[in-house]
């Protein structure tokens, strides 16, 4: 599935013979098909380039349906024989190259709000800059200075705060978003290339479900390619960060200052204290607690509470802190 219409304007298609020219690459089997878009492994089709970074994705590479691949020489006979086949010694920089080449984020044209608000019930105060094909739903208020980018989709009763920006972005019902959030951002990733880190283009979305709360000043990144979701009724304090590909459950609640990872999987009714932190790719069992100040670097099984840095189950980490107390006051007393 190439990315969101709405949001990234896809551009003329490239041979591979033209993709290895883009990234200095060196083609090693040419099928001779004309590729329209990039994707992941997993999702890619005939007309898609894919990429293959690390040995971990060796069974999705050797399943995938990409029209072309770009991997490392030791690996060029890991890649189906359907796929044309360009070796790299940085495949993901060269993905990103062709990423770029290939997609575009549509510009910001300011559009009426009388072309982007369903009635006459939605408020757009002092400021405020519409995209064009954006859509904001009935008795929507959406405050001054916001940025609404092009194609952003807006539920009805919604309160959006001054100072907002919202791009690539998917908003449900009855959600609150407070003063200087970010929404849409791109994601922090980055890729070795040959004269040093360059950036990787992000090219999925945000998905706010219905009644979800944002806090001010929280930044969620749209996705590298698959999506950002917040699901249902979930509630997010001030100054949280969500990180690119997060799937965040219902009924989730996230105090001020946590800090999520990116491809984060948060089940329903988690709770986080106060600046809290999460590594990257772990998964947060449903009715899980993670405590103030905890990081969690593992899984956390559902139900279970968590505490302290690196995270573990909040009794043993309080055991733990009794013993060190005890040695610590046994050792003060026998050197005194």
């Amino acid at each position: 599935m190439a990315p969101d219409a709405r949001f990234f304007e896809t551009l003329s298609p490239l041979s591979v013979d033209d993709l290895a020219a883009l990234t200095g690459g060196e083609v090693v089997r040419n099928s001779g098909v004309c590729i329209t878009r990039v994707a992941p492994l997993s999702t890619a089709d005939a007309g898609s380039v894919a990429f293959l970074g690390d040995r971990k994705f060796l069974e999705p590479l050797k399943a995938t349906a990409a029209g072309c691949v770009i991997v490392p020489a030791e690996l060029v006979e890991a890649a189906p024989d359907s796929a044309a086949v360009i070796v790299s010694r940085t495949p993901q920089a060269a993905w990103a190259a062709i990423s770029q080449a290939l997609h575009r984020p549509v510009t910001l044209i300011g559009a009426a709000p009388s072309e982007v608000c369903e009635d006459e019930t939605v408020i757009i105060e002092p400021g405020v800059v519409l995209g064009q094909g954006a859509r904001i739903g009935r008795g929507s208020r959406i405050g001054a200075n916001t940025v609404i980018g092009p194609g952003v989709q807006i539920g009805r009763h919604c309160d959006i705060g001054p100072n907002v920006t919202i791009r690539f972005a998917l908003i449900g019902d009855r959600v609150k978003i407070y003063a200087g959030a970010r929404l849409g951002e791109a994601g922090f990733g980055a890729a070795g290339g040959a004269t040093g880190a360059v950036d990787v283009p992000q090219l999925g979305r945000v998905i706010l479900q219905d009644g979800v709360t944002v806090g001010a000043n929280t930044c969620i990144d749209r996705g590298a390619f698959d999506d950002t979701v917040v699901g249902e009724n979930t509630k997010i304090d001030n100054l949280v960060m969500i990180g690119h590909n997060c799937v965040i459950g219902r009924n989730v609640l996230i105090a001020g200052q946590t800090g999520i990872s990116g491809s984060v999987t948060v089940g329903d009714g988690v709770m986080f204290g106060g600046q809290a932190g999460v590594g990257d790719h772990i998964q947060i069992g449903v009715g899980s607690r993670v405590a103030a100040g905890g990081g969690v670097l593992a899984d956390v099984p559902p139900g279970e509470t968590w505490s302290g840095y690196p995270a573990k189950p909040i009794r043993q980490f309080l055991r733990e802190t009794v013993w060190v107390s005890k040695q610590a006051s046994r050792k003060g007393k026998t050197d005194g």
